[in-house]
């Protein structure tokens, strides 16, 4: 049994480049090998990927012999999951509309995008068949601390939004295993993972391609100056000695089934 909502899902502010996110963000898909392995997709299943992005993962469900659907609301990330053959809608993960349809709903680095969660479970819960799974990764509560308190603090002297310093839900355990459970969802495990993470592309990539709704706010070449200052102020404590850049991530991986 799961609750109905009322309120809209709030709009989304992020642009993507397709370009940017295979360069910068690649990352994403090389660090997914446990949660993949929680996924464990089978010959057979129908499996829904929520926030697809690019389909570099949904590629490997499709690997493993599952029927598997891509949905994404960036028409240029669509595109290049198309371009490798996958099957794949723009489709917003707060308004799902599958009745029954899929053995596993799987999400990684996606639904801390998505600011309305309420939603989003209630939509995965009825999109599941009876027996199914809801397995997945964002961001947890404490991800990019450091990285957003540098934008906020540069932002506050430019007169930039801090709204879109950082526009993501990252929730403590507790708290997103209470959203499943409200949402019709029995919780099998729910943890925060921390995972600081070597950028191959600096901190300069992360940030042009990860903090673009707040970037976007600015015209060069103020905002050049603006990310090198961000830049300065996480040196210290992001920047090795040699010159290698760490994003400061922690995650949340959970896997959860119907309740009833």
């Amino acid at each position: 049994m799961t609750a109905e909502l009322d309120s809209a899902p709030p709009k989304s502010v992020q642009r993507w480049s397709a370009q940017d996110y295979a360069r910068n963000g690649r990352f994403v898909q090389e660090l997914a090998a446990p949660i993949f392995a929680m996924l464990a997709p089978k010959p057979g299943e129908r499996i829904l990927d929520l926030g697809c992005g690019d389909g570099a993962l949904t590629v490997e469900i499709k690997a493993a012999g599952a029927d598997v659907l891509g949905i994404d609301l960036s028409e240029e990330l669509l595109t290049e999951a198309k371009a490798k053959g996958l099957t794949v809608r723009k489709i917003d993960g707060h308004a799902l509309d599958f009745v029954s349809e899929f053995d596993a709903v799987f999400s990684n680095a996606a639904l801390h995008w998505m600011r309305a969660p309420e939603r989003v479970i209630v939509g995965v819960a009825r999109a599941l068949k009876p027996r199914g799974r809801f397995v997945g990764e964002l961001g947890g509560h404490g991800n990019v601390a450091a990285i957003a308190t540098a934008m906020r603090a540069v932002g506050t002297t430019r007169g930039v939004d801090p709204s879109l310093v950082a526009p993501w839900f990252f929730p403590t355990p507790e708290e997103y295993g209470a959203l499943l459970e409200k949402g019709g969802f029995k919780v099998r495990e729910v943890t925060l993972v921390p995972r600081p993470t070597p950028l191959k592309t600096g901190m300069e990539g992360w940030l042009r391609t990860f903090g673009r709704s707040f970037f976007d706010q600015l015209q060069d070449p103020e905002r050049t100056e603006v990310l090198n200052e961000v830049m300065e102020l996480l040196r210290p404590s992001l920047c090795d000695s040699k010159g290698t850049w760490t994003a400061d991530h922690i995650r949340l991986r959970f896997f959860a089934e119907p309740s009833a």
